[in-house]
């Protein structure tokens, strides 16, 4: 394998020469429109992505355009060679126009408008167009793109829009005309637009017309920055040509704002609809001249402040579009229900993927459960998209609004796992959840839990935890692992050790826009680091534990904020639910719950916090509940950074002096007696210390700080003690020394002798017990630590420390053990 490199490395670096003439024209398409699928005349004008070696650009490279990652300045042809490739001259391969053409999502609409012409390719209220009509207006408004505004290979063509036709159709047109498409998040305000449309280096921006004014700001911003390059020519998106046969039903939740437009005429050089009625009559596709080469720019969804632009090539958007299909089950001729962005990784590869499949794009402005349902029972959708506060809205969704399914609907969800409630209410009203995960990194979807027939017959709950899990890698990503991010180790599939998710192959980004030093940090080691903490099962399955900035570090331990909102989400008066952590003088950080109530439903700060600790170990669960709405992105991806701002301005918890010495106390005892007592992880322990006497020695913490069994009994005679002991495996218990005299001299008919592998440590105090009980205790299998202490010291305060050199002498000494 590593022969081919070299002969794939110069695949990628050397261009398409082609001399073959356009080809015939598809009978769905003006005869003024050539047929370019297979015409690369133009191409050997077009700079070839530069390849570098994994995360090691050249070093004289400081900075990047897409102007020089997508086209070649005149002339500079001259250099390429002519003619075929030659690929193995003893075994006769090459690389010419009848084996190779550059992969791209373009040829989806190709085939779409050649083999589904005359099918509906967008609905939107009432209007339909066919697939053939689609490809016309796509080609079109590329012609306009680059005779009309200059938008040469490279360029950078911006859009601010919801999911309306025009935001489908210039996933095609933008690069049909050699062009970069950059989808903004609609949520974003002028600010944060103007520093994307700098960074960008924008030459075109569409804005739909109910968001003009934001539009308008932005630029505004951008023209007064002293830093501000030439400013992009804004163009609007209104739905006139849509909305005027549009029926009275869905006028009111899919129309435009086209007064907004029309009261900023005056800095708007021309409509959407403009460029396709005014197009020139001729106008060749400009098929990407390497496959690398970009072909959109993704700015990440906005969980962080200053979000980064991630670069798309167009091989990696077709590879990961039919993965998607595959993995989404997405037959021939589907309809899909627009309810994910488009901005959101180019609408997680769908826009293409539909196309791919001959399907019809169901577009919604923005949406409602209510018009989820109309739409679906409408339509006859099978596909559907969103974030798990998507799934929660249908689920909730009062009867009135509902509407029943004409058949099975397929809804692909990712990011954290649906809470099994969730889960089982989409099951019962007819959809099929697949539950994927990605990054904006790659191209969105990556992995997906890939479903076992087997699997339907397990009870409710073992599937919800089944497919909470993100899974595997599609076919398209060569590998996902989890590993140690110092020692690049991947960690033991035992479904407990938490690592970095990682990922390598063919959907991971070309690199972040003009950020170089981001790029190679990212893939440091040849694996993209994802930044998500998870584990990885014996059956080779991952399942994410947390962001590496979510976890919270209370008093030393790693706290999952997934687990505790999962937990929170099981609450029947719960619709949602995000932990933060907040500052705390004592233990550093304590869990923060912000919840959302159903409609109707009612709770109190205890009655979560108790709730989460029957379900939970004491210190997971949250001391803070706030009630209020979560500030979601345009996905429904909750902002947890906002959150974490508003529980660092609470200030820090503080406890009063009397409460912090108790508590304190307690924690430390408890320690304290884990150690003294050789207490490993899981310890199985059994109960015949009163746990009135000083709460147990302090073991009913001990155990639980291990994640160990108590073993309870009610009386303590010596056949149950001996009978527990060898039926549950204990490893500790503790006892008075009339315990142990009781257990000594038990007759042999009720003693049953520990399993010889383990032995039972037993933690006695007070009076020393007799030589004698000491010595039987011994030879029956127990390990006896004796301790002194008092009420007043949390019980155990001193111990025996025990010495090697002491076994062969027979002698007992003590000495205090200091917490």
């Amino acid at each position: 394998m590593r022969a081919l490199a070299p002969v794939i490395r110069r695949i990628f670096q050397q261009q398409s020469r082609i001399s073959s003439s356009i080809g015939s024209h598809l009978h769905h398409q003006p005869r003024y429109y050539s047929n370019p699928h297979w015409d690369y005349l133009n191409l050997a004008r077009a700079r070839p992505f530069t390849l570098w070696p994994p995360c090691r650009p050249p070093a004289q490279q400081q900075s990047l355009s897409f102007s020089n990652l997508a086209g070649r300045k005149k002339g500079e042809e001259a250099e390429e060679e002519e003619g075929d490739e030659v690929l193995d001259m003893e075994a006769g391969t090459v690389r010419c126009a009848a084996n190779y053409a550059p992969l791209t999502p373009i040829s989806f609409i190709e085939r779409a408008a050649a083999v589904y012409g005359g099918r509906a390719a967008v609905i939107y209220g009432e209007r339909r167009r066919t697939w053939a009509e689609e490809r016309d207006r796509c080609v079109r408004a590329a012609a306009s793109l680059a005779t009309r505004f200059g938008v040469a290979r490279g360029d950078v063509v911006a859009v601010l829009s919801p999911n309306v036709p025009a935001m489908y159709e210039l996933h095609f047109a933008v690069p049909m005309a050699g062009a970069v498409l950059c989808t903004l998040n609609t949520r974003h305000d002028a600010g944060m637009l103007s520093v994307l449309l700098n960074h960008s280096g924008a030459k075109v921006l569409f804005v739909e017309s109910s968001l003009l004014h934001v539009g308008r700001d932005a630029l505004k911003r951008l023209n007064e920055s002293s830093t501000a390059i030439d400013l992009p020519v804004l163009l609007s998106i209104s739905s006139s040509s849509w909305s005027s046969s549009s029926s009275s039903s869905s006028s009111s939740s899919e129309e435009d704002d086209d007064d907004a437009a029309d009261s900023m005429a005056d800095c708007i050089v021309a409509d959407y609809e403009d460029l396709i009625n005014d197009a020139p009559s001729h106008f060749d596709i400009r098929w990407p001249a390497n496959e690398l080469d970009p072909i959109s720019l993704n700015y990440t969804s906005g969980t962080t402040s200053r979000p980064k632009g991630v670069v798309y090539n167009h091989r990696g958007a077709y590879l990961n579009t039919i993965a998607t299909v595959l993995a989404y089950d997405i037959t021939a001729m589907p309809v899909y229900l627009w309810t994910v962005p488009m901005f959101h990784c180019n609408g997680w590869n769908l826009p293409w993927g539909v196309a791919m499949q001959g399907g019809t794009n169901v577009c919604l402005r923005h949406f409602t459960a209510r018009l989820i349902f109309d739409r679906i029972a409408r339509h006859g959708v099978t596909h559907m998209g969103g974030a798990p506060t998507v799934l929660n809205m249908i689920v909730n969704a009062p009867p009135a609004d509902r509407a029943p399914l004409p058949g099975p609907v397929r809804v692909m969800t990712g990011g954290s796992p649906p809470p099994p409630r969730v889960l089982f209410g989409m099951e019962e009203m007819g959809f099929l959840v697949h539950h994927i995960y990605g990054l904006t990194e790659t191209y969105g979807p990556a992995t997906v839990c890939a479903w076992m027939p087997e699997w339907d017959a397990l009870p409710a709950h073992e599937r919800a935890r089944l497919k909470a899990r993100q899974g595997f890698h599609h076919i398209a990503m060569h590998g996902v692992d989890v590993k140690d991010p110092v020692t690049m180790e991947s960690v033991p599939r035992d479904g407990n050790t938490v690592g970095e998710v990682m990922f390598r192959g063919n959907t991971v980004m070309s690199g972040y826009y003009k950020d170089l030093n981001a790029t190679k940090e990212s893939m440091a080691g040849g694996w993209l680091h994802s930044g998500d903490l998870a584990v990885r099962h014996e059956d080779g399955y991952i399942q994410l534990k947390d962001r590496a900035k979510d976890i919270i570090i209370s008093g030393g331990e790693n706290i999952s904020s997934i687990e505790v909102e999962s937990v929170i989400f099981s609450h029947p008066a719960v619709l949602e639910a995000a932990v933060v952590a907040r500052p705390d003088d004592y233990w550093g950080e304590t869990p923060c719950a912000f919840v959302k109530l159903k409609d109707g439903a009612a709770a109190t700060e205890a009655e979560i916090i108790n709730f989460c600790r029957e379900r939970l170990p004491r210190y997971m669960a949250p001391k803070t509940v706030v009630f209020e709405d979560l500030p979601k992105t345009s996905t429904g991806k909750t902002q947890k950074f906002v959150l974490r701002d508003k529980a660092r301005a609470m200030g820090s918890l503080t406890k009063t002096a009397a409460s912090s010495k108790l508590h304190r106390g307690a924690y430390l005892n408890s320690v304290a007696t884990v150690l003294i007592n050789e207490m490993t992880t899981s310890p199985v322990y059994l109960w015949t210390v009163p746990m009135f006497h000083c709460n147990g020695w302090c073991m009913v913490w001990a155990t639980a700080m291990q994640g160990g069994t108590s073993v309870c009994i009610r009386s303590v005679v010596p056949k149950v003690v001996f009978d527990q002991i060898a039926r549950h495996g204990v490893t500790n218990m503790g006892g008075a020394p009339t315990v142990l005299n009781m257990l000594a001299n038990a007759p042999a008919s009720e003693r049953k002798k520990p399993i010889p592998a383990r032995r039972v440590r037993i933690s006695t105090g007070g009076a020393p017990p007799p030589p004698q009980v000491l010595a039987r205790m011994e030879e029956l299998g127990f390990d006896v630590a004796h301790g002194y202490g008092l009420t007043e010291t949390y019980g155990p305060a001193t111990i025996c420390a025990w010495k090697p050199e002491w076994d062969a002498q027979g002698s007992r000494r003590g000495r205090a053990f200091r917490t």
